[in-house]
């Protein structure tokens, strides 16, 4: 029998280029699709994109993702029902609340539901939407709240980032 070494040199080097490249795909992390790489919600021009962004600074507790989409004049406020007053706080107290609920639990995640309610105009809009918040100290202790955000955008112009100004937790926790 006789062999072709031109024939088997290509094929060797064949096979050592295919292990090669095939040796640099990892199956547990597959590729980024670029169909839907739209979808990683950075153009704040877009308020949908702001919910979106909102639920992965809490996804990831990242609160400097989470203060780039707050006003400076922003404000917080809820019904305390057991003192029967509301209560309100600014941008400075709102991030440090967040940070320190982001280093305190193991888990945070939130789900905006359907939109009840928009006002809208092309610099300042006024929202109400449905949200689930699912806050996980440790797997023995997970709370749960189902509420109303009552939220103002604003935005100096069309072609500026939305922001949020106001937010009213109309939740009854």
């Amino acid at each position: 029998m006789k062999f072709d070494l031109n024939k088997i040199s290509l094929i060797i080097i064949v096979s050592i280029l295919s292990i090669n490249g095939l040796s640099c795909i990892n199956p547990f992390a597959p590729r980024l699709d670029k169909e839907n790489s739209k979808s990683s919600c950075t153009d704040f021009t877009n308020i949908e994109n702001l919910f979106c962004a909102f639920k992965n600074a809490y996804a990831f507790k990242d609160t400097t993702l989470y203060g780039s989409l707050i006003d400076p004049n922003f404000t917080f406020s809820y019904r305390d029902y057991d003192r029967g007053v509301d209560v309100s706080w600014g941008r400075d107290e709102e991030i440090r609340s967040t940070y320190v609920l982001f280093q305190n639990v193991q888990s945070i995640s939130v789900i905006w539901n359907t939109l009840i309610s928009a006002d809208t105009s092309e610099t300042r809009r006024s929202i109400v939407r449905g949200f689930n918040l699912t806050v996980t100290f440790n797997p023995g202790d997970v709370e749960r709240v189902d509420g109303f955000a009552n939220l103002i955008f604003v935005r100096a112009s069309t072609s500026d980032n939305w922001k949020l100004l106001h937010w009213r937790d109309e939740s009854n926790f």
